[in-house]
């Protein structure tokens, strides 16, 4: 008889519960063809705002191979709103480049120097510059989804949110910052839920006490609305830092206003691991946005 100890066991459970997956609520869409393999062009630090912004900012742009126009993503990485870089999702963006998407990588400012809702800003800028430089990109303005995670993900979840009338919407919002679809990994969707940390605190500029109206308004949770885009969340079974209940409550919130959503689940896989590790999550994410932006 093998006796396993308790440690080794646990581990064992982990590995094996980490490929275990829940997708739930499939966006019908049109069946795609095998997974394109493009060629693509990467131009580095494209400026998106310039020295009439607060600061320079930049993001990297791939631009698929062919005559196009092609849909086009903005993908923004996570850090908790105070590091991280384009850098941290080059994996991503090629994948996205050589399904035949352009895909804008982009930088924004960080807290505590910038604080809430300088990013929705930035990021309401950086749709902008897609949209007005979309004929010479190859890009069609009327296809383009969100992608990010964690922080990022936060970002791109409530940018998807934000419709006409909501205070989100000025001074830098209107018909060209909004996005069509939304995939968003490890996603803090409430940050009411968060009781302590610094992260949080420094990104909005107060504490839940002090400003619980703030942490409402930054909560992708609280904007969802009926003609919201369609949403993909994908999130780890284990994510200790931001629990799953996070990913679940929006699903249900989506659901309840008849937003198609998707919530795809990987059990024991943490925060991190589930950045490092996707197990399929990315690539179904990217599934999603074919059949919702093709």
């Amino acid at each position: 008889m093998i006796r396993v100890r308790p440690a080794a066991a646990a581990l064992l459970a982990a590995l094996l519960l980490g490929g275990c997956v829940s997708h739930s609520g499939r966006v019908a869409g049109e069946a795609q063809p095998a997974p394109q393999t493009r060629d693509f062009r990467l131009q580095e630090n494209v400026a998106y705002v310039g020295d009439d912004w607060p600061e320079r900012l930049h993001g990297d742009l791939y631009r698929p191979a062919g005559a196009g126009p092609f849909p086009g993503v903005l993908l923004v990485h996570g850090g908790g709103w105070a590091r991280g870089e384009p850098d941290d999702m080059v994996d991503i963006a090629e994948r996205l480049a050589r399904r035949g998407f352009v895909v804008f990588n982009v930088g924004y400012r960080f807290a505590p120097d910038t604080v809430f809702p300088g990013q929705i800003h930035d990021l309401q800028m950086a749709l902008r510059w897609l949209r007005d430089n979309a004929d010479r990109l190859s890009l069609d303005p009327a296809r383009i989804g969100g992608m990010g995670y964690s922080a990022g993900a936060h970002l791109v979840a409530l940018l998807g949110m934000i419709e006409a009338g909501d205070e989100l919407d000025q001074p830098h919002g209107g018909p060209d910052t909004r996005l069509q679809a939304v995939v968003a990994g490890g996603t803090p969707t409430d940050l009411r839920k968060f009781e302590g940390g610094t992260l949080v605190p420094q990104f909005l500029g107060t504490s839940r006490e002090d400003g619980p109206d703030i942490y409402a308004r930054a909560s992708p949770v609280t904007h969802i609305h009926e003609q919201a885009p369609p949403v993909f969340l994908y999130h780890g079974g284990l994510d200790m830092l931001v629990p799953p209940d996070h990913a679940e409550d929006m699903k249900a919130e989506l659901d309840a206003a008849g937003v198609p959503a998707e919530l795809y689940l990987v059990r024991g896989l943490g925060h991190v691991a589930l950045f490092l590790a996707d197990r399929g999550a990315v690539d179904a994410g990217i599934d999603f946005l074919d059949r919702v932006l093709r």
